[in-house]
């Protein structure tokens, strides 16, 4: 199980959004680190066919990206996620089960068993205009886990969580990680700190950092604060 990145950049007029990035990664947990505008969205949507990069090619297990096959190892969550109101929770996880030509069967029992896993087993049949923020949230992380992908890429997945929930889906993700590669965008250090194999940290469409957080000198979150502060400084 391998994703392969080389050369990644994308530009949109005269800004480069992605700058060369380079990177291969292996089952796990990968957590994306980076301020609003440092170009994580729009690494995820190339990662994810989505974006056409300006130069480069994302692939997994020596497949494009952009092949059809793609999607059918593909989970996604975006950051902004469209949902359809009028839909029970239990049949809008049957019609997105669907649009993956997951058999009846089969998206019939992983319904029942994601709705159990993110904790909205009590309200299935309910509609999706009654729920919170956090509630949607995990129905959109319920989707992305319909077809039991080998790529899950999550942009800012936590959004509208309570403290509660997030423990709840870091203990999901981290459980996930064993059997898949898990790319989790955030801007939040403590949602990836303790269950990242790897972090990666984004600035101006570049890595600046990446590796295993090791460092017992200084934590992550200060590490990652610095980075800031010296941008500032250079500007």
């Amino acid at each position: 199980m391998e994703l392969v990145i080389e050369g990644l950049s994308k530009n949109f007029k005269d800004t480069k959004a992605v700058s060369d990035i380079s990177v291969t990664l292996h089952k796990g947990v990968y957590g994306l680190l980076g301020a609003n505008g440092a170009g994580k969205s729009t690494l995820m949507r190339m990662i994810c066919g989505i974006l056409k990069p300006s130069s480069g090619r994302v692939s997994f297990d020596g497949m494009d990206v952009s092949e059809e096959g793609f999607r059918a190892v593909l989970g996604y969550l975006p950051q902004d996620f469209g949902y359809y109101p009028e839909f029970k929770a239990r049949d809008f996880l049957l019609y997105m089960a669907a649009l993956k030509a997951i058999p009846k069967k089969e998206a019939l029992a992983r319904t029942e068993e994601l709705l159990e896993l993110v904790g909205l087993k009590e309200v299935s049949k309910k509609k999706i205009k009654t729920f919170s923020g956090g509630m949607k949230q995990r129905l959109g992380i319920a989707q992305a886990l319909l077809n039991r992908p080998k790529l899950l890429v999550l942009d800012e997945p936590t959004a509208g969580l309570d403290p509660k929930e997030r423990v709840r889906f870091r203990n999901l993700i981290e459980k996930t990680g064993h059997d898949c590669i898990v790319i989790l965008s955030t801007h939040i250090v403590s949602d990836i700190e303790h269950i990242s194999d790897e972090v990666m940290i984004m600035r101006e469409g570049r890595f600046i950092y990446q590796g295993k957080w090791t460092d017992e000198q200084t934590s992550l979150e200060d590490f990652y604060l610095k980075q800031f502060e010296e941008a500032e400084e250079d500007e």
